[in-house]
Parts: structure tokens; sequence; C-alpha cells
């Protein structure tokens, strides 16, 4: 499925305007929902009452909104006077100046978009994209975007430019707040921590090496809960240090003993045949393996 642009902007380089289109870089894994019954297994649905009757459910078509300038006192808005207020704003990304591309600390990092060119944009957006790419920095911009002005970080891209909406000062907590007292570690020690490190550390960071176990977990336990087995919590293979090794160099050494051929990839997955095993009561026979997996139980899940 091709994707949607969001909206059609135009990226201000000194004098020249670059038509953009902007496009959604991330999206939200969608995460294992249970639904609310009732005991007798009927669904429940959420409604708004007012306040003054609780006895009186509000339908969407009764609602509107407000803003509360004091207590209890609100300016109401119309659905057009909404609409009017965000179209209202610029649809222009306004570059301010160009800094090193490491020059901003992640903890400002906020959502990421794709900018594309559009029409007649192509020349223009490559020559920006070929310019920061070469001097090693990125483009620092406002931009006005559904009722709120962000600053933005423009960066270039083996494949074209990324646009990341920063974070304001103030909406970052300062990490010195909690007044973490800071001591210079012995020798040994650090010595022990960067071999550590160099143990297991890799020049890159390939993101389809990680993928959300817990996820995995918890839809094998609705396999197993479909099949008719009991849900039991699987167990975690967590690196445990025995509880006589309390002094911090040999645990170092330990850990760099447990880490020599320790894979980057955790294998503690609880699959569905792990919960029919931990299901059956110790010294019991456990019913004969089925030819094949059940897709109906497959499909009763999918399906939701």
């Amino acid at each position: 499925m091709a994707a949607r642009s969001l909206a059609s902007l135009s990226l201000g380089f000194g004098l020249v305007s670059i038509p953009v289109k902007l496009f959604s870089a991330t999206e939200s894994a969608t995460s294992v929902r249970f639904n609310l019954r009732a005991k007798d297994g009927s669904r429940v649905k959420q409604q708004y009452v007012s306040e003054a009757d609780a006895t009186r459910v509000v339908p969407r078509s009764d609602m509107v909104k407000g803003y509360e300038f004091e207590k209890d006192r609100y300016v109401i808005f119309r659905p057009d006077e909404l609409k009017a207020l965000e179209e209202g704003a610029s649809h222009a990304i306004d570059i301010v100046s160009f800094i090193p591309d490491d020059a901003i600390d992640p903890i400002y990092f906020d959502k990421a978009y794709f900018l594309a060119p559009d029409k007649r944009g192509g020349n223009p957006y490559n020559l920006l994209r070929a310019a920061m790419k070469q001097c090693g920095r990125c483009a620092l911009a406002k931009w006005a975007w559904k009722s709120k002005q962000y600053v933005v970080q423009v960066r270039a891209h083996e494949d074209g430019l990324v646009l990341q909406q920063l974070l304001y000062a103030k909406e970052v907590r300062a990490l010195k707040e909690l007044e973490i007292e800071i001591v210079e570690p012995p020798a040994g020690e650090l010595k022990l921590a960067l071999q550590l490190i160099d143990q297991i550390s890799s020049d890159t960071y390939e993101p389809t090496m990680f993928e959300d176990e817990e996820k995995k977990r918890i839809l094998a336990a609705i396999d197993a809960k479909i099949e008719g087995r009991q849900v039991v919590a699987a167990a975690h293979h967590d690196a445990v240090v025995s509880a006589d090794v309390l002094d911090l160099t040999e645990m170092l050494k330990a850990s760099l003993t447990r880490t020599t051929a320790k894979p980057l990839k955790s294998s503690g997955v609880a699959t569905v045949t792990s919960f029919a095993k931990a299901a059956t009561p110790k010294g019991a026979k456990r019913a004969p393996k089925p030819a094949m997996e059940s897709p109906p139980a497959k499909q009763a899940r999918a399906r939701k």
C-alpha cells in the first residue's frame, strides 16, 4: 500500500522555497488488547455522563469543545472555528541555521517524519540533501503544525530528508535535579568494565535484530488459552550471579566469563508448546502430540 502524504509544505532554504510532502516516518506497533467484558460475556461500552446529572448520558453530537480560562469558566469553540485555527497555521518550514549533525542531544528528539520532493522540487531538494551530507551539518527550522509551533531538525539521509520534531527546553527535565553523586571508580574496576563493554560492542545498530518478545509471549499464552490449555507464567532466562559474589570486581569478572558466547538476541520467548508442558502436572501423562498445529485456533485469534 502506497504511503499517504500528511501535508504539502515548503522548505525554506535562503531565497529558495522547496515544495515538499510530509509523510509519517514511524508507526506504533499495535499492542495486545484485552477487551472489557461483563461476567456474563457481553460487551461493555464507555459512555459520557453530565457532571450536573450523572444519570444523563451525553451523546457525541451534543458535545462541544471549550477552553477553561478561569475556574469552571469556559470559552466554547465550534467545529468550524477549530478547523479555521488549524488551517491558519503556516505551511512553511523555515530554516534558521545549520549545526553539526551530532550537536543535538537525542533526549530532545520527538516524532520523526519523512520529507519527499513535491512537483518541481526534485532539484533543490537533492541539492540541499547533498550539501548537508557533504558538510556534515543538519538544519534547524521552525514549523507550525496542528496548533503548535515546533523547533525541528532536518537532516540528510541516504534516501532523502528526515524532519525530526524537537522538544522545547521546558519539556525536558534536568538530570541535575536528581543530585546524583558522581564518584571516580577504582582503576581496576574501570579496566574490567571497559573489557566487558569491548566484549559485547558492535559498530552498527541493526533494528531487525530486535523484536517484541513480550508481545510474542502474550500471544503464545492467548493461543494456549484458545486451545484449552492452562496459562502459567513462563520462566525468563535472565543471567543470575551467585549470591556469594558480592564484590563488584568479582561480578565484573563473572560477567566477562558469562558473555563470552552469549548471543545478542534473547531466546526467552515462550511458545505454545512450552505453555502446554508447563501446564501439565509433574508425573502426569501428557496427551499424544497432534500431527500438526490446529489452524482454527490461530485463525480465531487473528479474527479477534
